[in-house]
């Protein structure tokens, strides 16, 4: 699809890190930008910014894990703007688990699901009716991860099987769209091909209390900056991709309605021909040997 003045862009998680770069990216273009996220003292100093450099600008404080809320920001959004071009279901906690997996919280899993897995399924039933019955080009990208999308981090298992979850939901949306011979294409994004700086390492300052923790944790949460200096003594090389950068493969890949939005990564594509060939092979999956602790 063309992307130009007049249209709308609709971001979850855009306060801060990959959801604002979108943002920014979109409202560049001369897109009006929704944004949406649960911190409001961060997303109100985003909305600030943007109206600052020129954009037209909306933001709406939304728990995404909540369907009210969604379908009420849709419902806002499409009083407020007449229509929907794209949706970014971006929003995304890590889970705070810790321990084998028999040992997680069981609010860990709840509170994970509820905002990187059900807030990209009442992202799409809340907007995606309204985009088809409009009969207008528009997209849908929903954010995974190298972890689970591709492969899982064994010590962040919750978050893995989220994000693998993400992949195979918009798979399945993907070719619904196509069987319904939709003007709205459909993108799963992978944002990398290193590390990003987010405040996905500190999603715990948001955990609603609905889904507190039922034990304290054994050991503090680590921060990016902690976790970026334990690395370097342990001698191994740190990179990270700037956000602008993700947000870029995104616009391209909208324009090029392009499914797989996943940047070229060496790494990533021994990961992909590792984990294919354990399954074609019907061998037991030693790609993840490098990731499994004592």
């Amino acid at each position: 699809m063309d992307l130009h003045p007049g249209q709308v862009a609709v971001v979850t998680g855009a306060a801060s890190g990959i959801g604002l770069a979108m943002a920014r990216r979109f409202a560049a273009e001369g897109l009006t930008v929704v944004l949406a996220d649960v911190e409001a003292d961060a997303l109100g100093r985003a909305a600030s910014d943007l109206r600052a450099d020129g954009a037209e600008v909306h933001a709406r404080v939304v728990d995404v894990g909540a369907r009210d809320q969604v379908v009420e920001l849709a419902d806002s959004v499409y009083e407020t703007c007449g229509a929907v071009h794209v949706l970014c279901n971006n929003a995304g906690v890590g889970s705070g688990a810790e321990g084998r997996m028999w040992e997680h919280d069981p609010n860990d899993w709840e509170w994970a699901f509820a905002v990187n897995v059900w807030g990209v399924f009442h992202g799409v039933q809340a907007f995606l009716p309204r985009m088809l019955a409009a009969g207008e080009p528009g997209h849908v990208v929903n954010t995974s991860s190298a972890d689970g999308g591709i492969a899982p981090l064994p010590t962040a298992s919750v978050y893995a099987v989220t994000k693998a979850a993400v992949v195979t939901m918009t798979e399945s949306l993907y070719a619904h769209l196509r069987a319904e011979h939709a003007r709205v294409g459909a993108s799963v994004l992978f944002p990398g091909p290193h590390m990003l700086r987010t405040g996905l390492w500190e999603s715990h300052r948001n955990r609603p209390a609905r889904y507190a923790k039922l034990r304290p944790r054994r050991t503090p949460y680590r921060s990016l900056a902690q976790w970026e200096t334990a690395m370097r003594e342990a001698g191994q090389e740190v990179r990270f991709t700037p956000a602008e950068e993700v947000a870029d493969l995104v616009v391209d890949g909208v324009r090029a309605d392009r499914f797989w939005l996943l940047p070229e990564s060496e790494r990533s594509d021994d990961q992909i021909r590792a984990r294919a060939g354990s399954m074609l092979d019907r061998t037991n999956p030693s790609y993840l040997e490098p990731f499994i602790l004592d």
